[in-house]
């Protein structure tokens, strides 16, 4: 499936939640979409949990 149609469904979700919902359900529906896809991320191997929580020097370079 192409992000194109991931984000049309998406959009639709949120349209959805908006409209019968309210914005309490707008936001919820986007705060666990946002949940979802970190942790889609994550389970593909894009997302290494270590980058959460490595320091940075003075430069901006991690350590």
């Amino acid at each position: 499936m192409s992000m194109a149609v991931v984000g049309i469904i998406a959009g639709m979700a949120l349209g959805f939640a908006g409209y019968f919902g309210g914005f309490g359900a707008f936001l919820l529906v986007a705060a666990l979409g946002a949940l979802g896809f970190v942790v889609g991320r994550f389970l593909d191997g894009d997302l290494d949990p270590g980058e959460f929580f490595r320091t940075r020097d003075r430069e901006g370079r991690r350590r």
